[in-house]
């Protein structure tokens, strides 16, 4: 266990989370939401982003309980007010997507940048830091898709689901974390989320 490769892991956490969260809140001031942008979270500056249980204590308890092998966050989630947009219902979808889709994008950027820098003779350290910034970005899309509330994946879900319905499975939100610590507990990041990581990862031809 190292306290610089804390460090680093959160500072590629935090690189990783601002891109997710930028792209909820600049699409949804596309779709005529702009609370993320009076609210101070369009931006690319991770302090906006910052919540100190899932930014700050969550990774740092991964950490240490993995010992170092594993660092895995959550972001402040951007303000949406749904019934701002042009169509509530199907914008949801398109916003609920639109993190992990720019956390696959941006990780599929650095896998092509990735390709003339294996020539160069670069050191070490920032193989390693590419490398753990298209694995953390594609985690990070992967498990925001998994559909329990709060996670994008439930947005995905309520805006496909009939009105009734919907509205049904989002009074499970205040227990939606207590749900995701569960299944983690459970072994989900062994059954469901590596499998899909490695697929993704498979696709772009990163070294893992």
């Amino acid at each position: 266990m190292s306290i610089i490769g804390l460090l680093i892991s959160f500072a590629l956490l935090m690189i990783a989370m601002t891109v997710h969260e930028f792209a909820h809140g600049w699409l949804a001031n596309k779709l005529g939401d702009a609370t993320a942008k009076y609210s101070g979270r369009l931006t690319l500056n991770p302090l906006a982003h910052i919540d100190p249980i899932g930014t700050v204590l969550l990774p740092i308890i991964l950490f240490i309980a993995t010992s170092g092998q594993f660092v895995f966050g959550a972001a402040k989630p951007v303000p949406i007010n749904y019934w701002s947009l042009k169509n509530p219902k199907i914008d949801m979808i398109w916003i609920g997507l639109a993190g992990p889709m720019a956390n696959f994008i941006f990780a599929f950027l650095l896998s092509i940048l990735s390709i003339p820098l294996r020539f160069l003779a670069l050191s070490p350290g920032i193989s390693f830091i590419i490398n753990n910034l298209i694995l953390i970005n594609v985690v990070l899309g992967v498990f925001n898709l998994i559909p329990i509330p709060p996670l994008d994946g439930s947005r995905v879900l309520m805006g496909i689901l009939p009105t009734e319905m919907a509205e049904r499975f989002a009074r499970i939100e205040p227990f939606g974390f207590f749900i995701v610590l569960a299944l983690i507990w459970l072994g989900m990041f062994d059954i469901i989320v590596w499998p899909l990581v490695r697929l993704v990862l498979g696709l772009l031809k990163t070294p893992f």
